[in-house]
């Protein structure tokens, strides 16, 4: 297919928009379902959780559009690796079945994203799935949480493994599973809680998707949502063919893990070439860094690496903001083909550990997106600030509490727009969560939430700033960490400054301080002692002496750049009452 042929549709336009909108509400109605059945915040909050439909190859009809995209985009994954297991073991999927499947080598994200699958029939012939993944507060690995686990040595120390597992038989409930569940994992009366959240929302997904092939005729359904998966494809190869042909290469690099003796376990480059030609792109990830054997930042290739570079090019080249609506599919990734080599970061050999690879794979989109940059350079941000996830636990009696709080980034500045502040950057859109909620039923309290001042990258469009957060424990427990960019400043582009690296400080009871690496496995904390949560800056974008002077007043009155800053970086000249004086602004401009 070229960008300009034409394409005879199989179902009429008004047809297939109805039934388009009527997918696009089966899965934003299971996402609404899921959130408040939920039981954890990681899911009712945060909304760290994917719903969507599936067609009976595969392929993503529909997400649910309050969903992350590291939870909704590897749902066709789960689905693919589910047959293969089944397929491989001789079994059978049939009606009434609920699947249970979270295998990083089958397609899941990681194995805390458990996923639920209920099959569609329609006169006994399966035509699709009804799907739901969820991070879960616990997984049953060696610390408590289901982050920060980044001691793990392979992935049987990550937690439990299911590979196509069913928990429902032809609608009856196989209580041997949902015990095991319950025996071994932490917190599982939340845990278990979600899971069954889940399958009720891929239950509501099933029954919608069969009422509407019922309404209108399963071929009418499955020619409307072909048509839809062509458009889609149209979509990316139209503006993939207005590129300019050609390689685009840039590197990236982890930290790893800073306090290790070993240089091959830190410091680590991520290396992405765009090839286009024509209509189509090819993302060649040859130059990134070896696996690391024993620790659990590798990167599943199906569920996080492939997430991440087609969300990153779909968000740059099909920008919502100028074309509207897109409907999410597979046909939108049908244009892009991937070559990772094996053995890598980004296609790690199992049984190598992948539990940890959230922060990678989010280093991984800002290295695609800093490749586009050197093609669509108004239509990308400058290098983003990266997360971290804490896994706050303790023991009460013989019950565990667990807490899992993501702490959001920034963006870089972009062509014509600041960075945002203190959010959460590419493939993760997770909400945070209100402090309210969390001092109401956890022994944490939180001292500190505000933005950093000490950062903000100077650029035409300045970088977005950080947030310094303070959780501290009213009773003895412990955490664990995982993050990045402890090491590497957001990149500044276009003449714009580097961001800033992020930190993390352990205040013990007593006051002493101590400076953590940007991974921690699980450490005991006492009562009164308090995480100190520094996040990192985005880069600035463009020459900071080209930035408007009253945008430079406003942050200098936002306390966000000092009138110093303001004179070195900006050449802007501030009187004493704060007001811009422009003869000399002038003058240091030249």
């Amino acid at each position: 297919m070229t960008p300009t042929s034409a394409t005879a549709n199989r179902v009429d336009p008004v047809t297939a928009s109805v039934i388009r909108g009527a997918l696009e509400n089966i899965a934003i109605e299971m996402g609404y379902k899921l959130m408040r059945m939920s039981y954890s915040s990681i899911i009712r909050e945060s909304e760290d959780f994917g719903a969507a439909i599936i067609d009976a190859h595969g392929n993503q009809l529909c997400e649910s559009i309050q969903s992350t995209p590291l939870q909704s985009g590897p749902l066709p994954g789960y689905v693919r690796g589910i047959m293969k297991q089944m397929e491989e073991r001789g079994d059978t999927i049939e009606p009434g079945d609920v699947i249970l499947h979270n295998d990083p080598y089958g397609g899941a994200s990681h194995g805390p994203d458990v996923g639920f699958v209920v099959p569609v029939f329609y006169q006994e012939q399966l035509v699709g799935f009804a799907v739901t993944a969820a991070h879960h507060l616990d997984i049953g690995a060696l610390s408590p949480g289901s982050c920060g686990i980044v001691d793990a040595m392979d992935a049987y120390a990550e937690g439990l493994q299911f590979k196509a597992i069913k928990v429902y038989q032809r609608g009856v409930k196989i209580e041997p599973v949902w015990q095991m569940l319950r025996d071994n994992i932490r917190t599982s009366k939340l845990v278990v809680g979600d899971m069954e959240a889940q399958v009720a929302a891929c239950r509501i997904g099933a029954q919608r998707y069969l009422e509407l092939i019922e309404h209108y005729g399963l071929e009418t359904v499955q020619d409307a949502y072909a048509d839809l998966l062509d458009y889609s494809e149209r979509l990316m190869r139209n503006a993939i063919a207005e590129l300019s042909d050609g390689d685009y290469t840039a590197t990236t690099y982890l930290d790893g893990y800073l306090d290790d003796p070993d240089p091959a376990k830190k410091h680590l480059p991520l290396t992405v070439t765009l090839k286009i030609r024509g209509s189509g792109m090819t993302v060649d990830l040859t130059g990134t860094s070896k696996q690391i054997d024993d620790k659990p930042i590798n990167m599943p290739l199906e569920g996080t690496v492939d997430i991440a570079i087609w969300l990153t090019i779909r968000s740059i080249l099909l920008d919502s903001d100028v074309y509207g609506h897109i409907p999410q599919n597979s046909g939108l990734t049908r244009p892009i083909h991937l070559v990772v080599p094996k053995g890598t970061l980004a296609n790690p050999i199992f049984p190598a550990p992948t539990i940890a690879r959230f922060c990678p794979g989010n280093q991984l989109a800002d290295t695609v997106m800093k490749a586009l940059s050197q093609v669509v350079p108004d239509q990308v941000s400058a290098g983003i600030g990266n997360l971290r996830v804490i896994a706050f636990s303790g023991l009460n009696d013989e019950t565990h509490w667990v807490h899992m709080e993501i702490f959001e980034g920034a963006y870089g500045g972009r062509h014509g727009i600041d960075g945002m502040d203190a959010i959460d950057t590419l493939y993760a859109n997770t909400r945070n969560n209100p402090i309210e909620d969390l001092e109401s039923h956890l022994p944490l309290r939180i001292n500190r939430y505000e933005l950093r001042t000490d950062a903000c990258a100077a650029g035409q469009w300045r970088g977005g700033l950080g947030s310094i957060r303070e959780f501290t424990y009213l009773e003895d427990g412990g955490a664990s960490i995982e993050g990045e960019g402890h090491a590497y400043k957001p990149w500044g582009f276009g003449g714009g400054a580097d961001g800033d690296t992020a930190s993390l400080t352990l205040r013990k009871a007593d006051g002493t301080e101590r400076a953590m690496p940007s991974k921690m496995p699980y450490e005991a904390a006492g009562q009164g002692d308090t995480f100190i949560v520094v996040g990192p800056a985005g880069g600035g974008y463009g020459d900071p002496k080209k930035r408007d002077p009253e945008r430079v007043l406003a942050d200098v009155l936002d306390g966000f750049v000092s009138p110093d800053d303001a004179r070195e970086l900006y050449g802007v000249s501030i009187h004493e009452d704060m007001t811009i004086d422009w003869a000399a602004t002038e003058a240091l401009r030249g």
